[in-house]
């Protein structure tokens, strides 16, 4: 009997070599991708000027992503998804060139650069929810969650990493050189996707047949384990979501230094990476529905922590346990959507899944920034963080299939159809 993985689990890269090349180019590309958000951030602030600009790249980003990545759902479930992910692949690559191109011809135009931004955006949206349902394709079902870790764990170093290498590259060569690095990174993406196996939808629709966006909803809402999961995911990121918090609790508490705020988001990294460098141990769980319940109830306590912490390693700490609260939950609840969904709906279950994973904590942001601006940081904290163990606890006690779901040691495909999806079994 072969011991348990307590650390990192790397099987999926040693023992798919399609899985391997798709997650390499993602985590080029993740990186790129953060090294571009922070040239853009830098670029519209140079430009205007003004708090007021700079929150536009937010409206150029998030509408795009919700419009292509519902449209992205049906497209995914309707033609081969490698076929999607590599036009959308070839789209980014596009947009970043441009990106790239007014740069260097020095533009003052922000709305050119703000209409880049949103084309790369659109194609990255189109492409999601195809691209989300390559691990459950590529890699037997008991390493589903595993796969899902190693590309968070890269999603985290990118997020910790990106920044402050775009901050390197922008000062010593501009921000074309970091518009390049993205183009570089997208282009890598392509060529790791171009050698992908095909991955046509099973159980697809005759061709002709309309594939509505409802048939998504529609099995979501009829597989408790789906609602569920999205529903826990909701509970901790609509009602105590902290990031737009950051600013003011660095004011007050922390005679507004700069420094500070930067570690905020280094220490959510670093909980995330860590939680990914031990998740041999929690993808190996097969109770991944209840793993996620914890993981959001300890999200909520977590910020309820951060509301009434004082000293600086105490907010740290408990934002640490955050981030690595919410890559647990990340991992689970990707891995359950993906094999509890029919390989026919994957792509539009996907696309809600993409939908509600962007639209949750932006929201959640207004929220507490709303609630903060009536009260103060702390009570916007710690009553979003009771908020979200009550409505976890809630989920908890009337979804009993997810709280006995286990993660199939072997696949066998859900079945389901256009016009009745089956209801979910726990094993």
């Amino acid at each position: 009997m072969s011991k348990p993985v307590r650390f990192l689990d790397t099987r999926p890269l040693r023992e798919s070599r399609p899985f391997r090349a798709l997650w390499a180019g993602t985590a080029v590309s993740q990186l790129g991708g953060q090294i571009a958000n922070m040239a853009v951030l830098a670029q519209v602030w140079d430009l205007t000027g003004s708090a007021v600009g700079t929150g536009t790249i937010g409206l150029a980003t998030g509408v795009p992503m919700v419009l292509f990545g519902l449209l992205g759902g049906t497209l995914a479930d309707t033609v081969d998804r490698r076929t999607v992910v590599r036009a959308t692949a070839a789209g980014r690559l596009l947009a970043a060139a441009g990106m790239c191109a007014q740069a260097l011809t020095g533009n003052h135009n922000v709305l050119l650069l703000l209409a880049l931004v949103a084309a790369g955006t659109a194609c990255g949206a189109l492409g999601a929810p195809a691209r989300r349902t390559f691990p459950v394709r590529l890699l037997p079902p008991d390493q589903v969650a595993t796969g899902l870790a190693l590309t968070n764990v890269s999603f985290q170093v990118a997020m910790l990493a990106g920044p402050a290498l775009a901050g390197l590259i922008i000062a010593r060569w501009g921000f074309s050189a970091a518009y390049a690095t993205q183009a570089a990174a997208a282009l890598v993406s392509l060529l790791t996707v171009i050698c992908l196996p095909s991955l046509k939808p099973q159980g697809a629709a005759p061709q002709g047949k309309r594939r509505p966006e409802r048939g998504g909803w529609r099995i979501i809402l009829q597989r408790p384990t789906l609602w569920g999961s999205m529903a826990t995911d909701l509970s901790a990121t609509l009602l105590a979501m902290p990031i737009a918090l950051f600013p003011l609790v660095n004011e007050v508490r922390f005679d507004d230094n700069p420094q500070t705020l930067g570690l905020f988001l280094s220490a959510v990294a670093v909980g995330g990476i860590t939680a990914g460098l031990l998740s041999g141990t929690v993808t190996r769980w097969r109770r991944s529905g209840l793993v996620q319940l914890a993981a959001a109830g300890i999200w909520g306590l977590a910020m309820i922590g951060f509301g009434f912490a004082g000293p600086l390693w105490m907010v740290l700490g408990f934002l640490a346990v955050a981030g690595a609260a919410d890559t647990v939950s990340v991992v689970t609840r990707s891995a359950l959507v993906q094999l509890e969904t029919p390989d026919a709906y994957r792509g539009r279950v996907s696309s809600v899944e993409h939908v509600i994973g962007v639209a949750g904590p932006e929201l959640g942001n207004f929220r507490g920034g709303l609630i903060a601006s009536a009260t103060s940081a702390s009570f916007s904290l710690i009553a979003g963080g009771l908020s979200a163990v009550l409505a976890t606890s809630i989920v908890a006690a009337v979804n009993s299939p997810l709280r006995a779901y286990r993660t199939p040691a072997s696949v066998v495909e859900p079945t389901g159809s256009e016009t009745a999806p089956a209801a979910a079994t726990p094993g």
